[in-house]
């Protein structure tokens, strides 16, 4: 019987990964859609976390004036790669490049620029269960380690008294890429939880113990829709344009916490304040202190050469940044994003007038 469980398991992980893949291309064409009217003037490549609203920002900026941006929503870690091998103009990431990635980068330095703030969710499928569910770090790290088996497991009936929970098997699903948004997830388990930082650690992929993969977060949410019994973790707008419940999460002062975009900017503002003038901005603000801080926060950055070989290219792509950054901001609450703190938007636009724009190679 456990067979033909798994066996049926599998099947619908390969009808899901497909799934994925062509949720995947949807996105690339929705993103390609936006060039549709003439040629291409920027191109990039990145983060699936923050392609809600960049596709926004991209539609409303050719429309507002007639520059085309081309995003592919790959992930991170393919962002990271084809910015540093000048593939694109552009990268967009939700894990900061490390030392050893910026001093690979064939176009010189590379800056980090800040543009939204978003929030990793826990959703999950449990028939029945329509209450959201309340989750603590060490319970989250049990159960995508696979110490967890079951939804009526008692460290989870125990958090959510009066709420009744299947005697069912949790099937965990996790990203098949390279992820910011895995990144994320795992700099705050690996905080929060020091059994986790000793034994699968952070990074935009890493060792899963349990569970099934998925591209994208887009193929994370499908499938964890279309499973019963399934967990998962995605960007908070992937789960609400899916309409997946989402868990509260207890947070470094004790309190659970629902992803929104005012518990994200909580997160933010102490560590926003205390930023130096010089920074580069490659800030975890995971398990942030506050009663109102949602603790699984980050940062996502667009990622851009210091130096643009391009001249012409360059100022567009600059131009585009510091519309982001005023007009851009504008958005990102209605997309389920928070905006940068106003003073750290400001030192951002001051970041990129060192950008240097003569076009030497």
């Amino acid at each position: 019987m456990r067979a033909l469980k798994l066996a049926a398991l599998m099947l619908l992980a390969v009808a899901c990964a497909k799934e994925g893949a062509n949720n995947s291309s949807s996105s690339s064409t929705a993103s390609s859609t936006v060039a549709s009217g003439g040629s291409v003037n920027l191109t990039g490549a990145g983060a699936t976390f923050p392609y809600p609203i960049y596709s926004k920002w991209f539609s409303d900026y050719a429309t507002a004036t007639g520059v085309k941006i081309n995003y592919q929503s790959i992930g991170s870690g393919g962002g990271i790669r084809q910015l540093s091998e000048e593939t694109v103009d552009f990268g967009a990431s939700d894990s900061p490049m490390s030392d050893d990635e910026l001093s690979k980068a064939k176009g010189g330095p590379i800056l980090h620029i800040p543009t939204v703030l978003g929030a990793d969710v826990i959703t999950y499928n449990v028939p029945g269960v329509t209450a959201p569910l309340k989750l603590t770090p060490a319970v989250i790290a049990d159960i995508f380690m696979g110490r967890v088996k079951k939804w009526n497991d008692t460290r989870i009936a125990t958090l959510n008294s009066g709420v009744s929970l299947p005697n069912q098997d949790i099937l965990v699903v996790h990203r098949s890429d390279g992820s910011g948004t895995t990144y994320i997830f795992t700099d705050y388990l690996s905080t929060a939880v020091p059994a986790w930082k000793t034994s699968v650690g952070k990074g935009k992929e890493v060792k899963w113990p349990v569970g099934l993969g998925a591209k994208g977060n887009e193929g994370v949410a499908g499938q964890v829709k279309q499973t019963p019994g399934s967990v998962g973790y995605v960007e908070l707008a992937y789960a609400k344009q899916n309409n997946l419940p989402i868990a509260a999460v207890r947070n470094k002062s004790g309190q659970f916490v629902a992803a929104s975009a005012p518990a994200v900017t909580a997160a933010a503002a102490g560590v926003a304040r205390a930023l130096p003038a010089n920074t580069d901005y490659r800030v975890s603000i995971v398990d942030a202190p506050g009663a109102d801080s949602y603790p699984i926060s980050s940062f996502t950055w667009i990622l851009v050469y210091q130096r643009q070989r391009d001249a012409a290219k360059g100022k567009k792509l600059v131009d585009f940044l510091s519309w982001a950054l005023t007009d851009g901001e504008k958005e990102a609450v209605t997309l389920d994003y928070a905006p940068l703190p106003t003073d750290m938007a400001t030192s951002v636009k001051a970041r990129l007038a060192t950008i240097d724009l003569s076009g030497a190679k």
